[in-house]
């Protein structure tokens, strides 16, 4: 199951469609649906997540806790769209595209994917292209 909390004013659409996405992402890797939780927020709510769980006093795009038991993935993104929407500003990219990407940046994580490196981000990169070109809405 996929659910959506929205804190701040923000409006997703296409949550079905999203939904359906990311499950055909988990069957292309050979994982299961079990329970993931978007929760899309503004600065402020990310700046107290990273505060008192991280100890960070940074700003973000995504931060994921994985819940997952072997192949059957569960977790919280939460995913900040000011940032998104900054980053995609800076990148010259399309907003939703890059809400996109970064909400199955959460999910290749789960998969098992990282970001460390310079190949793991190459690799990480590559299969966010491969998904995001398969969307069809």
């Amino acid at each position: 199951m996929i659910e959506y909390a929205i804190i701040g004013k923000f409006e997703l659409v296409n949550k079905e469609q999203i939904s359906s996405w990311v499950d055909f992402v988990l069957d292309e890797e050979g994982k299961e649906l079990g329970e993931i939780n978007y929760i899309l927020c503004d600065d402020d709510y990310l700046l107290d997540i990273n505060v008192k769980t991280l100890k960070h006093n940074t700003l973000t795009d995504i931060i994921s806790f994985d819940y997952s038991l072997g192949n059957v993935l569960s977790g919280d993104i939460y995913v900040f769209y000011d940032r998104v929407r900054e980053n995609a500003d800076d990148l010259g990219n399309n907003f939703v595209d890059e809400l996109h990407r970064v909400m199955i940046h959460g999910i290749l994580h789960y998969c098992g994917y990282k970001d460390k490196s310079v190949d793991d981000k190459s690799l990480m990169r590559s299969k966010e292209d491969y998904y995001l070109s398969l969307r069809t809405f």
